[in-house]
């Protein structure tokens, strides 16, 4: 077993401070130094290419990779195909212990895409926030002005929709998750839904998290986005039905 990283030849460990216990040490009277030195533990980070065997840290082979398939070191083809569907099998193990024959290809399309497009990092965590069906994750995130976080301004968040996966909208990832909460929050911040049509709880929560509707004039209704195939959200919960059975037709996702 290989015990150094191919690109930059040092071992395939990380050094991991605990930083909450640090901060605790720290407000007990011992020094951060101190704090630190004892908090730091060394863990595993090691990914193993099924395809050549050639070893990487995680980060080296993320800064390496380009899309054309090559290993960065040896240059053989690391992805294969099943079922037609093309992968990048790994061993790998870090601190949360080792997984093997690991497709790890989504993880680095979506390295790839934001090496290329790192504004693009608050829409992709946009995105997965709206596939969790987490409200307040999004809320927060779209709260965050932070000039220091590399976004281009230009982006619109909320009507971004994601080139690595079917150019599906955040209302479109509300629509395949089940989640009518994220749906409503979507529905009031980015489309021109009558607010008539919305029912209390929705405009009691939106107080409470400190959110509501912008001027909508020049702005894309949310609902109007359609993806790679062509389906706009209200045709796309016609077919998982599920939680949205009684939305389609209402008016609540079609213009």
């Amino acid at each position: 077993m290989a015990d150094t990283c191919t690109k930059c030849h040092l071992p395939l460990i990380l050094d991991v401070t605990d930083r909450d216990e640090e901060d605790e040490d720290v407000e007990m009277g011992e020094s951060s130094a101190a704090g630190s030195a004892a908090k730091t533990q060394t863990v595993p980070d090691s990914v193993k290419l099924m395809s050549c065997f050639c070893h990487f840290h995680w980060d080296c082979l993320i800064d390496a990779y380009s899309d054309g398939g090559g290993c960065p070191n040896c240059s053989q083809n690391i992805s294969s195909e099943n079922s037609g569907v093309r992968q990048v099998l790994c061993d790998l193990n870090n601190e949360g212990g080792l997984q093997e024959n690991l497709d790890i290809l989504p993880l680095l399309t979506e390295e790839n895409y934001l090496k290329a497009n790192p504004g693009h990092r608050k829409c992709r965590a946009f995105l997965e926030f709206c596939r969790e069906g987490n409200v307040e994750a999004i809320i927060g995130l779209l709260q965050d002005e932070d000039p220091d976080d590399g976004d281009v301004p230009d982006v619109d968040v909320l009507r971004y929709q994601d080139p690595l996966g079917d150019m599906q909208s955040g209302l479109h990832a509300a629509v395949m998750a089940g989640s009518r909460e994220v749906a409503w929050l979507l529905l009031l911040l980015a489309s021109e839904l009558n607010l008539l049509e919305f029912p209390p709880e929705v405009f009691q929560e939106a107080e409470a998290l400190g959110v509501m509707r912008e001027d909508q004039t020049g702005k894309v209704d949310i609902r109007s986005l359609r993806d790679a195939q062509g389906k706009s959200a209200e045709e796309l919960a016609a077919e998982v039905r599920g939680v949205w059975i009684g939305w389609p037709g209402s008016g609540r996702l079609s213009l």
